[in-house]
């Protein structure tokens, strides 16, 4: 996931260390809880060894598609608006940061959505620091 923002630069680093396939997202749809940008990565790469042979003409289409699907499901976007560098810090996996973000909305405990945070990082530690 890319909630940090780092997403580009952890694929990248894992695609120098040898690994030979990378998750990511059409642009449309990815950074914040989701995968990092492919048409990043495909930027990033180009003209390398790692040369994907994809060029971002070559997903434009694609990706256009995607946005204006995501914008018939804008309804249930759960208002996350930046990245989240305190991902670090309480180690909410991506999809349940997006629930537990919508549904804490949706309570009207937005206002605690840092203390909310905070108890997710607890009960983890508490549970015995459960792999994610």
């Amino acid at each position: 996931h890319d909630t940090a923002g780092a997403g580009v630069a952890s694929m990248l680093a894992a695609a120098e260390a040898g690994a030979d396939v990378v998750d990511a997202a059409f642009d449309a749809m990815s950074g914040l809880t989701s995968q990092p940008s492919l048409g990043a990565l495909i930027a990033n790469v180009r003209g390398t060894e790692k040369d994907t042979g994809m060029s971002l003409s070559d997903i434009g289409p694609l990706n256009t598609y995607w946005e204006n699907v995501r914008q018939l499901y804008a309804p249930f976007e759960s208002g996350q608006l930046s990245g989240s560098s305190d991902v670090y810090v309480h180690e909410i996996p991506g999809g349940q940061y997006t629930n537990l973000l919508y549904q804490s909305r949706q309570l009207g405990l937005t206002e605690k959505w840092p203390q909310i945070k905070k108890k997710y990082a607890e009960a983890n530690i508490i549970l015995g620091d459960i792999p994610k």
